[in-house]
């Protein structure tokens, strides 16, 4: 099954450290994206959501469970699906640009489908789903910076 690949990118006035400690923290996502609910399952190296730590974050329909496999302070954070969707091989990628004094986000996904013939559903719909997330995150990082 081919791989599938979600790239969106954002700019924000905010710091890359403004923007990094939404992204590490994510009892913050559900304010400032479509997920519902967060739950820290198992704290991870060092600080709760470290290094290690598996995330369960809550839709309408979906429950997915993350582990962070990436955590380099206001350059880059990452995750890795456990379960809860119908993908294999999902994995994040989230990487913070200083630049003009604000920050560029790119978020990358990758993933295959386990359901052959489903990929570009899937890459659609989470295209749509992360480019809100994405989004969102450089707005609530904006206003975090500033209030």
């Amino acid at each position: 099954m081919a791989l599938q690949v979600i790239e969106e990118t954002a700019t924000t006035q905010a710091r890359p450290g403004a923007v990094f400690a939404l992204l590490r923290d994510g009892s913050t996502w559900p304010d400032w994206s479509p997920l519902g609910s967060f739950e820290l399952v198992e704290p991870g190296d060092g600080v709760p959501e470290g290094l290690g730590a598996i995330r369960i974050f809550r839709t309408k329909r979906v429950a997915s469970r993350e582990q962070v496999n990436v955590v380099e302070p206001d350059e880059r954070f990452g995750y890795v699906l456990l379960s809860g969707m119908p993908l294999k091989d999902y994995e994040a990628l989230v990487t913070l640009r200083a630049e003009n004094g604000g920050t560029t986000i790119h978020w990358r996904s990758t993933f295959r489908a386990k359901v052959p013939g489903t990929g570009w559903l899937y890459r659609w719909q989470l295209g749509r789903f992360i480019a809100q997330v994405v989004r969102g995150l450089a707005a609530r990082a904006e206003v975090s910076a500033v209030g």
